[in-house]
């Protein structure tokens, strides 16, 4: 997937041109009167009665491509369980992180919860932390007018992003118009990339399950943690992963990576859009989600299995082979690939089971690096080094990085006591002990110091979660963190956090 650049973008549609004219692939041929029908759908007021019957759980309109494919339902008591587990996760993150990593891991490979999807990710990502830690940004990126150079390309790019979906089908639409605010934001965020038709997908998937400034926070992590230097102009970081890949296919599959070797076949060729898109043009959507849910969680190598498993199991056998006996055959085998090996359960599993880790990547990636270096000389784009996943990205800031558990919606004063509280016959006694080492301190000439310990203790005996700023907590849990002094309880903005 080339860069879009101003001057040679993609070719812009027609005055007059609308969606009807991508519809083609509906099946059956809707007539004319049901292709009015359907060019009207989209927009929130209009998703009622003809709309609601054609629309699945996903948004997507039946019978169009994104809406193909059996779906796996998960029976309604546990998912319920799910959402319960992954609300007590989210309610204490940090914790959860530090400790029980790959519980999180193991959960993400069974799928988040649809209700909590969109509030997950942007905490796997750190996207959440980055909005802490830039308050109005979004805002002031999107207030600013943009280079006119990027705003034409991107204007002709936003119809061809999931035009069989609800939220973006209409033109002009409130979809398009956050596509729009994101992609631009960008451009502005980071003027040294600009943009790549490749983020848009991104973008669209990510505003299914969120609002525009979270949107942009999660595609800011993807470009320049998960997948840095992708959209870069040169294309330099996805021709070196093209490489990894077809190196790491030699050991899955040796009869696959010695067909493609025969047939002289540049793995940029099939995996361009795999890999920059997050296969979200290419699976179908509850695989697409699935595989999302671990990529957030494990970072690239989920891509990289995705990859290798699909040209397994379509190159990987001489039977298969029979039907690709040239170049064209192979690359059209490769760009329609077999319902089954796509499906939802089937590759998921076969993704998990696949022994292709970070360590092995990183190996293959300096190898590669080499190889260009003695062949093509230094790299043109200098990408921040790739981050693997939730637990290294949290790693990588644990400085600069903002508590996200929950914190008090109601705080009391430290002497004040609590109904019903069994800290109510103790504090008294801890009020009087306080008091004697402040005299004691008085006494032996340190009434300068600050009694750190009997002042935190008071504190927890109260229920305030909040230090004072100048008391280091002891525990790095989130609830002892000064940052939640000022900031809202996140159990408060419940309707912020999970977007349905």
């Amino acid at each position: 997937m080339a860069k879009s650049r101003g001057e040679n973008g993609p070719h812009a549609p027609a005055a007059g041109e609308s969606l009807s004219g991508t519809r083609e692939s509906l099946a059956p041929g809707p007539d004319a009167a049901t292709a009015d029908e359907l060019s009207s759908l989209g927009s929130d007021s209009e998703a009622n009665g003809f709309a609601e019957r054609r629309i699945n759980k996903f948004g997507f309109i039946v019978g169009s491509q994104g809406a193909e494919g059996a779906l796996e339902e998960v029976p309604l008591e546990v998912l319920r369980q799910r959402e319960s587990k992954w609300l007590d996760m989210l309610n204490n993150w940090d914790k959860w992180m530090a400790k029980k990593h790959k519980k999180i891991r193991l959960r993400c490979q069974k799928g988040i919860p649809p209700s909590l999807r969109g509030r997950a990710w942007q905490y796997l990502s750190g996207g959440k932390v980055k909005l802490q830690q830039n308050p109005g940004k979004f805002d002031e990126l999107d207030r600013s007018p943009g280079d006119p150079k990027w705003l034409d390309v991107i204007e002709r790019d936003l119809h061809r992003q999931f035009p069989f979906h609800e939220m973006f089908v209409s033109r002009g639409g409130h979809g398009q118009q956050d596509l729009f605010r994101v992609l631009k934001a960008y451009t502005l965020y980071r003027p040294e990339e600009g943009y790549c038709q490749a983020q848009a997908p991104i973008a669209a998937v990510l505003l299914m399950h969120m609002p525009a400034e979270q949107a942009f926070w999660c595609l800011v992590q993807i470009c320049e943690k998960y997948l840095p230097g992708y959209y870069s102009e040169k294309l330099e970081a996805i021709q070196l992963d093209g490489e990894i890949l077809f190196s790491l296919l030699h050991k899955v599959s040796p009869v696959a990576h010695k067909h493609l070797s025969r047939q002289k076949i540049d793995p940029l060729l099939y995996m361009t859009e795999w890999f920059m898109c997050a296969f979200a043009r290419t699976l179908p959507w509850s695989s697409v989600l699935r595989v999302w849910d671990m990529f957030f969680c494990e970072g690239v190598k989920i891509i990289f299995r995705v990859g290798l498993v699909l040209l397994k199991h379509a190159l990987g056998s001489p039977e298969k082979l029979k039907t690709c006996q040239g170049q064209y055959e192979t690359i059209e085998r490769l760009r329609s690939l077999s319902p089954k090996i796509m499906q939802e359960a089937f590759l998921v599993q076969e993704v998990v089971e696949l022994p292709v880790t970070e360590r092995q990547i990183e190996r293959e990636h300096l190898i590669q690096l080499r190889r260009w270096q003695e062949t093509r000389g230094e790299l043109q784009c200098c990408s921040p080094p790739r981050l693997h996943g939730a637990k290294a990205i949290l790693e990588a800031e644990p400085g600069s990085r903002l508590s996200l558990q929950p914190s008090p919606s109601i705080r009391l004063p430290p002497d004040a006591l609590l109904p019903g509280s069994k800290a109510k016959s103790k504090l008294p006694k801890q009020v009087q002990k306080e008091k004697e080492k402040q005299k004691q301190a008085k006494a032996s000439g340190q009434q300068n110091q600050p009694p750190v310990t009997g002042q935190a203790e008071m504190v927890a005996a109260a229920g305030d979660a909040c230090p004072p700023p100048d008391v280091p907590p002891k525990d790095p849990a989130p609830q002892n963190s000064a940052h939640h002094c000022s900031q809202e309880s996140l159990t408060s903005q419940e309707s912020e956090d999970t977007y349905l």
